[in-house]
This record gives C-alpha cells, structure tokens and sequence, in this order.
C-alpha cells in the first residue's frame, strides 16, 4: 500500500522515473479498489446504464492524472520518452508493446530522465557482474 501511498502523493509528477515495483504495486492497488467499488456499487444499486458504477467512475476520474504521471515516470525508468503512450492509441499491438515495455528492467545508473530510484537500487544492477 505504500508504494500506491506513494503514487497519489506524486499525482502530477510526471518528471524523474518510477521502478518496476512502484508502478505494478499501484497497478494491483488499482485493481482491487476497482473491483471493491465496482461490488459496492452493484450492492448499493449505483450503476449507471452503461454498467460502471457511480463510485467507480469517480475513482477512475481520482485516478487519472496519477496514473498518467506513473506511466510517464516508468517510461522515463527505460530510457523511454513518455510520447510512445501513443502507442496506446493502437488497439492490441500498442497495448502489448507498452506492456512489454512496463516489464522491463529500468536502465542501470542515471539516465537522462534522472538518478536510479532511491527504492530500487538492486534491481537496477546487471545481471552479469
């Protein structure tokens, strides 16, 4: 919970760079408050004609620029420019990409986005020594 804790406090944020766990622990957080608000809402009888709830949908606004800025900074951890978010743009193949590219292991040492994350030293270390 604190890496999300930690995300929020950082909501527009979107310089410097965000470990591998920084951005999967919000991306759990996320979805569990999601799928907890989306039960509420069905109990209490306030889902719109489209299925999402009112609690929901105020959640998902909450939650917009923080998980941009997320985006951005894990982006940033690869050495990425935040501009290859339009990838998402594309249906399947650049949601794949973005994926694959939130998966990866963040570039060793400092990049041109900024130092190593302070959390995350020992996961930026080669693999090979």
């Amino acid at each position: 919970m604190d890496w999300y804790i930690k995300v929020l406090k950082n909501y527009v944020g979107f310089r410097g760079r965000a470990c591998r766990k920084e951005y999967w622990m919000f991306i759990l957080v996320n979805i569990i408050l999601t799928v907890v608000l989306s039960l509420v809402d069905k109990m209490l009888g306030w889902q719109r004609a489209g299925g999402e709830g009112v609690l929901t949908t105020l959640y998902g606004i909450f939650l917009f620029l923080p998980w941009w800025a997320v985006h951005f900074r894990r982006l940033h951890d690869t050495d990425r420019s935040a501009w290859w978010l339009l990838l998402l743009l594309i249906p399947v193949v650049g949601w794949l990409v973005i994926l694959i590219f939130n998966c990866q292991r963040g570039t060793a040492g400092a990049n041109r986005f900024g130092p190593v994350p302070e959390q995350d030293q020992d996961s930026h270390a080669p693999l090979i020594s």
